[in-house]
């Protein structure tokens, strides 16, 4: 018996919702990769692998970076919500970014918003507000001073619940640790090809185990705004 073989590149109905056409640029598929123990939901929240675009897409008036799961199935996306002359400026004279309040959502396959994450203009410490669709407070991801390395941390209710750590940002090898200093969640680069199976233009975040909340929370909106929120912090 021989295999069909597979669809060209292209448009075709979105797996999770078919009414939206979800594009297919010819590359593989991810590879499965399941944790024991595990269930799968098909949620940003409930997934161990997701797999975040850095080409965004324009869906209704904002840039869009889609999410997806192992599998290449979209879960969510990333939409800069910020608007506004300054903030059009400062993407393109860094200068004036501290000038600008910088908003993001965190959407769900439906493009409904589950969180929002904002940086306040004129903050002499660099910090990011994380709430729910309806602006109920979470938390808040702080930048914090530490020779040789990048860090944020993660408060609470006034108390430090999780910490980001990266050596070399650059490198995009990212690790999230909880208040137990144990690693939770890490934030990677694709292998490099032929052994890569990712487009070259995403990174990967794990989270092998479900976490609790607010932790969850912070995670997801921590790790899904690396490259468009957390990166304009320290540059």
């Amino acid at each position: 018996m021989t295999s069909s073989a597979p669809p060209p590149p292209g448009r075709f109905p979105d797996e999770v919702n078919p009414d939206r056409p979800h594009r297919w640029d010819g590359e593989p598929r991810i590879p499965e990769r399941r944790s024991p123990g595990r269930s799968y939901g098909g949620t940003l929240f409930t997934e161990p692998v997701l797999v975040v675009s850095r080409r965004p897409e324009t869906f209704e008036t904002a840039e869009e970076y889609g999410v997806f799961d192992q599998h290449g199935t979209r879960v969510g996306g990333v939409a800069d919500v910020s608007q506004g002359f300054l903030h059009k400026a400062a993407r393109l004279l860094p200068k004036y970014d501290q000038y600008v309040t910088h908003k993001f959502e965190v959407r769900d396959a439906n493009h409904s918003t589950v969180l929002k994450v904002a940086r306040p203009a004129k903050d002499p410490r660099p910090r990011f507000l994380v709430t729910r669709a309806d602006e109920t407070p979470i938390g808040e991801i702080l930048r914090e001073p530490a020779a040789g390395e990048s860090r944020f941390t993660f408060v609470v209710g006034g108390s430090t619940i999780g910490t980001v750590i990266a050596a070399d940002w650059r490198t995009g090898d990212i690790a999230i640790k909880n208040q137990a200093n144990t690693e939770v969640a890490r934030v990677r680069q694709p292998p490099p090809e032929p052994a890569n199976s990712l487009p070259a233009h995403t990174y990967v975040v794990e989270i092998p185990r479900q976490l609790p909340e607010p932790l969850a929370s912070m995670v997801v909106a921590t790790t899904l705004t690396i490259d468009t929120a957390l990166a304009r912090a320290i540059t």
